[in-house]
């Protein structure tokens, strides 16, 4: 699995939309005013008039909605917000062998079933032992991690063989953990404001992809303590801005 190195120069642009909805995502509550906004625009970059067109469309788009005339996130970004927040917090507990698995049990299901059920797997976290089968370390804090008992069976098992190998075969660890370093490297090494944000943008998307697998199962050095320590300082920056 190859890993783009993310220090490389970085093409994408910074839209006035992407800085509203990664500050909103990181803001707890998800409520941040006009003129908030309009700041947070200004330390980005992004002149009040784009922002409050950006902000116009992601109402129209469902992304955003309006509250007591303040901006919050709408219902398809709440849901990323909470998986965001998962990853960031890490929702690890103490661990005691258990697995959970998750197992399909209706066939014939269209495409766009599949696929809908697949996506809903991931998002909690589960990785793919073979078609059908889904299983991860039962190390979460959460209950049932999809809802329609008629499509999945959920159990919880004690695999045989050593459970580090089994992560290995769920996990590409070796290639997250890369990705995870370069990615501590850009944030820590970035401090022009746009560049910056971008940059913990991307260790969030990292984050709500980590499998927030026990620490007996991690590889040595694993990144993701200290990708949410350094995601945690950059949401202090923020907050002495007055911007989330």
């Amino acid at each position: 699995m190859s890993v783009p190195d993310p220090r490389a120069a970085d093409p994408r642009p910074l839209t006035a939309r992407s800085v509203a909805l990664s500050l909103l995502l990181g803001a707890h509550p998800a409520r941040l005013s006009p003129a908030q906004l309009t700041r947070a625009g200004e330390h980005f970059g992004v002149p009040a008039a784009t922002l409050r067109v950006a902000l116009t469309r992601a109402i129209a788009s469902g992304d955003l909605e309006r509250a007591d005339g303040d901006y919050v996130l709408g219902e398809r970004l709440v849901e990323r917000q909470h998986r965001q927040d998962e990853g960031v917090l890490d929702a690890e507990t103490t661990w005691d062998g258990d697995w959970e698995m998750a197992v399909v049990v209706v066939a014939g299901r269209t495409g766009p079933e599949r696929a809908a059920l697949r996506q809903t797997l991931v998002r909690a976290r589960l990785a793919e032992l073979r078609e059908g089968t889904w299983m991860r370390p039962a190390n979460l804090r959460r209950s049932s991690p999809v809802g329609d008992e008629l499509v999945v069976r959920t159990f919880h098992a004690r695999p045989d063989g050593p459970a580090d190998e089994l992560a290995a075969e769920l996990w590409d660890l070796a290639s997250l953990a890369r990705e995870g370093h370069a990615l501590l490297s850009t944030l820590e090494g970035t401090h022009e404001p746009a560049a910056r944000l971008r940059a913990a943008s991307d260790v969030v998307r990292h984050l709500a992809d980590d499998p927030l697998l026990p620490r007996e199962l991690l590889p040595a050095d694993w990144p993701g303590p200290r990708l949410r320590a350094a995601y945690a300082d950059y949401r202090a920056e923020l907050r002495d801005l007055a911007i989330a």
